[in-house]
């Protein structure tokens, strides 16, 4: 019994197929969604001829193979997975020939590529641009000899139109997809510029690519020069972080190459390329980025994939732009950590220095005969300048010292230290106020240190005549409270390790039961507020004058809340030291 044949389209009168021309030249130019456009193509075709398979192949003229990009029955799985090389099949012969192919029973034919056992005709069509073949227009029907001249007249008719519109929409694809790339390197420069923990800023590298190309394993490796091997810092599988840490020698492997070179290398088939070292099985093709800071290769980027022929140009342009900006933003996420960390080892030694600066100095008031004494110093920094002590003259003399070296901090700190060591090294020769003054500022000279000097008050108490002996070489001058009455111990001289011949006078002041002396450095009359206002020498003898009855330590605690009650919340720009004595 004869086999039933499917009836074949019926050919297009002139006016039908003039209608559906026009028709399919307005559906196909109104649309630049390159997806769309190709659903229009297929209805357009199957108005005319009645194909049971429709799918349109676009060419990839870098790897001379056609992909399917839309279909109407074929499994889902062989459009995902099917590449024809050009010259394979009748869609790669149609393109090699640049020529319609129509072939009546494809049982008979050698070189086709089955897709379903029932299919019997095919009719392939290259879609021609400018002289170029782009893809290729391909029917299949499930009936022998279904195909005519007409169908092939008409397809070749409608193909040069739509090689255009998929032309432009492809253009137009390419377009939008630059500039959202365009756009997402941005975000990520300003993302990258942001992260300074470099943990952290890896792995946002590695997140942020994956947006840009669908990676299957991605590694950072950097450099280190004193081992001159490329470490992994980073490795990502799908995304999500890895235990894997790999090392490479300068030179070995795909990484090595791509360091030495300065350039990206885009590798197709790695098991092909003698220079892959085989770290991940799956790994097919893989693509690798220098990262170049300052003309020195400080590491690379690798991305693999899983697929052959995955990474191309276009990958090795956007990532080659990026680069740079990652390599900076590495080097300054590594410049912070090590910043951080000299920070925090400097924090701990200033802390350190803090502590043992406070062992110089008695922290309690010293038992004095015939003195209460209250003292407070606060340093405008970590470390301070400033220095008291109590030395003993023997039984019945006490020596009181208070002074401020020039500058702040960890400096004027050692200076004060160096010049509290020689003030107790001449303690033993209890020496007079001015000699004292004199050998210490020998001492000084002959460790000069440029822009370092120290004001100092020195005096002696003798308990048993209530007698004060004291000069002074440029500290503010000391405060005599009798009687709810202030006056200045008018005790003055020049500071000590400037000048040669510096003389320095003794004052000798006989104290009553019950007077208050106060020693300040100038950081307590020198503190400011907002409108640069001074606390001056007035406010300090009001707060002396109206708390004379209370003890010295309390008085000395309400002159440091009312200094810091007239700085309004401003840091010291100063260190600040009261000592405070009482004649019992």
């Amino acid at each position: 019994m004869a086999q039933p044949v499917k009836a074949a389209s019926r050919p297009l009168e002139l006016t039908e197929l003039l209608t559906l021309m026009l028709e399919a030249s307005e559906q196909i130019n109104s649309t630049l969604d390159l997806d769309e456009l190709l659903r229009r193509i297929a209805e357009i075709v199957k108005r005319a001829i009645d194909y049971d398979i429709f799918a349109i192949l676009l060419l990839n003229e870098r790897a001379q193979e056609l992909r399917v990009h839309f279909s109407i029955g074929h499994p889902d799985e062989l459009v995902r997975n099917l590449r024809i090389k050009v010259g394979e099949g009748i869609v790669g012969r149609a393109v090699q020939q640049r020529r319609s192919l129509l072939i009546n029973d494809v049982q008979g034919e050698p070189t086709y590529i089955p897709s379903q056992p029932s299919i019997r005709s095919e009719l392939a069509v290259p879609l021609m641009f400018r002289g170029r073949v782009i893809g290729v227009i391909d029917l299949e029907a499930t009936w022998p000899d279904f195909f005519n001249e007409s169908h092939v007249s008409l397809l070749e008719l409608l193909a040069s139109r739509m090689a255009m519109a998929i032309e432009n929409a492809r253009l137009y694809r390419r377009s939008v997809r630059q500039a959202r790339k365009l756009q997402l390197l941005n975000e990520i420069s300003r993302e990258l510029s942001s992260v300074l923990v470099l943990n952290e800023l890896l792995r946002k590298v590695g997140t942020l690519t994956k947006q840009l190309i669908d990676y299957h394993h991605f590694a950072i490796f950097l450099a280190d020069e004193q081992t001159r091997t490329f470490n992994a810092v980073l490795s990502l599988k799908r995304d999500e972080r890895t235990p894997e840490k790999y090392t490479l020698h300068f030179g070995q492997g795909l990484v090595g190459a791509a360091a030495d070179l300065r350039q990206a290398l885009i590798i197709p088939d790695v098991s092909k390329d003698p220079r892959y070292v085989r770290l991940n099985p799956e790994t097919r093709s893989e693509m690798v980025v220098p990262l170049v800071h300052r003309e020195a290769v400080i590491g690379v980027v690798d991305l693999e994939s899983s697929q052959l022929n995955y990474f191309h140009e276009d990958h090795a342009r956007i990532f080659s732009t990026l680069a740079p900006q990652i390599a900076i933003a590495i080097e300054n996420a590594r410049l912070y950590e090590r910043v951080a960390r000299s920070e925090a080892r400097l924090e701990r030694d200033l802390r350190s220095a803090q502590e043992i600066q406070m062992h110089f100095m008695p922290g309690t008031p010293p038992a004095i005969p015939g003195l209460q004494v209250g003292l407070r110093f606060e340093p405008a920094r970590e470390l301070g300048g400033d220095l008291y002590d109590f030395l003993n003259y023997g039984k019945d003399r006490h020596v009181l010292a208070i002074g401020d070296v020039s500058g702040k901090g960890a400096p004027a700190a050692l200076y004060g230290a160096m010049a509290g060591g020689i003030l107790r090294s001449l303690a033993p020769q209890r020496l007079s106020p001015p000699e004292l003054m004199k050998k210490l500022n020998v001492t000084l000279l002959e460790r000069k240190i440029e822009g370092h000097f120290i004001t100092l008050t020195y005096a002696i108490w003798e308990p048993r005549t209530r007698t004060l002996r004291l000069a002074n070489a440029g500290m503010p001058l000391p405060i005599l409270v009798r009687h709810g009455q202030c006056r200045p111990i008018r005790a003055e001289g020049v500071p000590l390790g400037l000048l040669e011949h510096a003389e320095h006078q003794e004052l000798s002041v006989r104290l009553e039961k019950g007077d208050l002396l106060a020693f300040c450095s100038d950081g307590i009359v020198e503190a400011f507020n907002h409108q640069h206002e001074e606390f001056g020498t007035r406010r300090l003898e009001n707060v002396l004058r109206q708390n004379a009855s209370r003890s010295p330590q309390e008085i000395v605690d309400t002159l440091f809340q009312e200094v810091r009650r007239h700085e309004e919340g401003r840091p010291p720009r100063d260190d600040q030291t009261v000592v405070l004595v009482r004649v019992r």
